[in-house]
């Protein structure tokens, strides 16, 4: 007879305390702290288990806003040709993905031409551009109102100032264009390039501090702005700790947004980074392309745009793109990453780092206020240095092999030969030029071991 009693009635729950004093005993003497507590590059204790009796009352309440629906995978398409990449789109969207991310070069593309039998009404369409132009993106925001199109216009000056050196034209002109853009869009125009932080080696808590501080200009320079802003994050492979990081980031985002009285929610694009991405052993990219985009996923990213796995050394190619596509249809349609929404609420561990990322941000993203914002902080240069000390650490970590990439500096295949398959160059380009400030620069961290093996290929 059933008495539909709950499972574990008949078990006596067991406190944090007496776990430890178990791990303890077993432990035979070793110190607990020493030997399972271990701390991350951003000072967070990480601990062997997590316990609701733990759970400490702070500032932040967990509380994540879910994005509305399961995650879309993305596709990039590079405009060269307007009739090829209309077709590529095509195609793309019959095999899967479920938007397109065109980056057009210039102001001169039709728009009419490039969007000709896509469907307009159901799929979203994004545009990045290089380029600030109020026309264009007035003739984007017509189109779309006119075709009932879903569209989304990426546009970031402070993000080209990051990577470039210099604003699009300068400072005033840039935001002046911007302002106008804001005025008269009927769509999102606005973007925030966080993921060159990362790629440049940042640790969470500065991506997250530098992202917000990003936003932060935004809000205090746009005061027309009213339509939700596009993120692009890239996430590395310490799977947790880039949940929380995400997770994170709606938080903080949605916190600093309440405080300029902005309802709107950001718009999270997710992309696995390339810091870690190796030309040797490559096959072992989507082995990490794959956990990376499980880390989106389960963070509450809006949008997916997998990394394949040749992309450092060959040009746009049907096979790769298919890859990386297929990597994230596994996930959503055979995986079922898309049926539970927002799966990680009530895990222990990854709300307490959801937490403790969330306010070692807050603390240093007030600092980069209390010295005058991220312009003035990029300016002086103290962004470029603090992320470089970081990014000097973790490559120290890499070059005496404590942080491992497999296939690289673990376990490498020293018969493997690169030298006549690269279609692309995998390293950092060197091009000595005058700039407003010294530009962030995205660095991979097995380059400087694959140029000597490179050198000693025959």
């Amino acid at each position: 007879m059933s008495t539909n009693k709950p499972l574990f009635t008949d078990f006596e729950s067991v406190s944090s305390k007496q776990w430890k004093q178990q791990i303890q005993y077993e432990l035979k003497g070793a110190d607990y702290n020493e030997t399972l507590v271990w701390e991350s590059p951003e000072g967070i204790k990480v601990k062997p288990f997590y316990h609701n009796d733990e759970v400490e009352e702070t500032d932040f309440k967990i509380s994540i806003n879910s994005p509305e629906k399961a995650f879309e995978i993305l596709q990039n398409i590079f405009v060269h040709d307007v009739k090829k990449s209309n077709e590529r789109a095509l195609d793309t969207l019959n095999r899967g993905a479920e938007c397109i991310r065109f980056t057009i070069e210039n102001d001169t593309i039709s728009i009419a031409d490039l969007m000709q039998n896509l469907p307009l009404e159901k799929t979203t369409y994004y545009f990045n551009l290089p380029f600030l132009s109020v026309d264009f993106a007035t003739k984007v925001s017509e189109y779309a109102a006119k075709n009932h199109a879903k569209f989304v216009i990426q546009i970031d000056p402070i993000g080209q100032l990051t990577k470039d050196g210099n604003w699009f034209e300068n400072l005033e002109s840039d935001f002046e264009k911007l302002n106008t853009i804001a005025s008269s869009s009927a769509i999102n125009y606005l973007n925030i390039s966080s993921g060159i932080y990362q790629n440049a080696g940042a640790n969470m808590v500065q991506q997250l501090a530098y992202t917000l501080a990003h936003a932060n200009e935004y809000f205090n320079r746009i005061p027309a702005l009213k339509h939700p802003i596009t993120i692009e994050v890239a996430v590395g492979t310490n799977y947790f700790f880039e949940i929380a990081k995400l997770r994170a980031l709606r938080l903080l985002f949605n916190t600093l947004a309440k405080e300029f009285h902005h309802n709107f929610d950001c718009n999270i694009i997710v992309t696995p980074t390339r810091r870690n991405k190796t030309i040797y052993d490559y096959n072992v990219n989507m082995l990490r392309t794959t956990t990376e985009c499980m880390s989106a996923i389960l963070g509450g990213a809006n949008v997916v745009a997998n990394l394949p796995y040749d992309a450092l050394y060959h040009k746009d190619n049907e096979f790769g793109d298919r890859i990386a596509r297929n990597q994230l249809l596994v996930l959503k349609h055979e995986s079922y990453f898309d049926k539970v929404n927002n799966p990680a609420d009530g895990a222990y561990y990854i709300e307490n780092l959801t937490q403790q990322l969330a306010e070692k941000a807050l603390e240093l993203f007030k600092d980069i206020e209390k010295n005058g914002g991220l312009i003035t902080q990029l300016m002086e240069g103290t962004i470029q240095r603090k992320i470089s000390e970081s990014a000097n650490k973790e490559q120290e970590l890499f070059d005496n092999g404590k942080e491992i990439l497999l296939g690289t500096n673990k376990y490498p295949n020293k018969n493997d030969s690169m030298k006549n398959d690269l279609e692309l160059y995998p390293f950092v380009k060197q091009n000595p030029r005058k700039t407003l400030i010294t530009p962030i620069i995205e660095k991979r961290l097995a380059e400087k071991l694959e140029q000597e093996r490179l050198s000693q290929e025959s």
